[in-house]
């Protein structure tokens, strides 16, 4: 995710990195060359004057942009109701954290503690890997013993292994006295939480909008940039093209970002930082037991790049 300093309006108009343009001005190119093929041919194909009236498109834009709005505030309600479940995470995690670290009656070196601290580390890492379909291997070998780690990497649900193990841990505990039925309750209820956190990710990532309402908005955005030149040519001449790339890039960019962010667990410019979120997670439970983590100096200020 890129989150840039605060620009001054005039920059502002430059932007470049993390803007939408980056990734549409092909198509806002091809767009420019066909307006000015059409202003070239005075709206004639094959010799056939196509005359279309300015009025249906100032009624189409603003259907559209209706439709587009509604669209875009469905996409930001997902990255929105992401970017909440993360930050669920990172409390129910801190929360975890002090619980075990402060109500076990463990020392905080013993080995017994830093093996359940890595657990929740790699649970962590386990459920960015499975939203976004990538290796967890690596951040588990870095956290859990060999023997763990193949069982993890057997299960298709790994986040929810883990919390089974952390329930284990804590069952242990019990066992040997280190926990009153009464903490037992409170702590399982924190695992609780962190298994609803991993449901509503799965929901998001496993539930986009609906293929056609995306498919009706993208075909309507692209067939009214193309017959837009058509209505305006006879009345702009050669500022046509100008006019009509301008139109075009509200709409299509709009188009565009709400396709990124409708996936918030991507890695998108815009989607969610998930690598800096698992990093501060795993320096704040480090913490807690009194080891730390060397941080970039950008990820835990401010969630910029991931």
């Amino acid at each position: 995710m890129v989150v840039p300093p605060k620009y001054n309006w005039f920059r502002l108009l430059f932007v470049w990195k993390g803007s939408i343009i980056e990734k549409i001005y092909p198509r806002l190119i091809v767009l420019f060359l066909f307006c000015c093929v059409i202003v070239y041919l005075r709206g004639e194909i094959f010799e056939y004057k196509i005359a279309l009236n300015p009025t249906p498109f100032s009624l189409i834009g603003v259907a559209v942009a209706i439709f587009l709005g509604f669209r875009n505030n469905a996409s930001y309600d997902r990255f929105w109701e992401g970017r909440k479940l993360w930050g669920a995470l990172v409390l129910e995690n801190r929360s975890l954290a002090r619980q075990v670290t402060t109500l076990t009656g463990l020392p905080l070196q013993s080995t017994e503690l830093s093996a359940f601290i890595h657990m929740q580390i790699a649970f962590v890492y386990s459920l960015k890997h499975q939203l976004r379909a990538t290796d967890p291997r690596p951040d588990l070998e870095r956290n859990l013993p060999a023997s763990l780690v193949g069982q993890v990497m057997e299960a298709r649900f790994k986040p929810i292994f883990l919390l089974r193990e952390m329930g284990f841990w804590l069952q242990q505990r019990r066992a040997s006295g280190h926990l009153d039925s009464i903490t037992l309750t409170a702590i399982d209820h924190t695992l609780n939480q962190l298994s609803g956190i991993v449901t509503g990710c799965e929901r998001i990532a496993n539930t986009p909008i609906p293929y056609t309402y995306n498919v009706l908005l993208h075909r309507t955005v692209y067939l009214y940039g193309l017959l837009l030149p058509f209505g305006l040519v006879d009345s702009l001449g050669w500022m046509t093209p100008v006019i009509v790339v301008f139109i075009g890039y509200t709409f299509i960019a709009v188009d565009a970002i709400g396709n990124e962010i409708e996936e918030p667990f991507g890695t998108e410019p815009n989607d969610l930082p998930l690598n800096a979120m698992c990093q501060i997670i795993e320096a704040s439970v480090l913490e807690t037991v009194g080891k730390s983590l060397p941080a970039s100096p950008n990820a835990f200020s401010k969630l910029i790049v991931d």
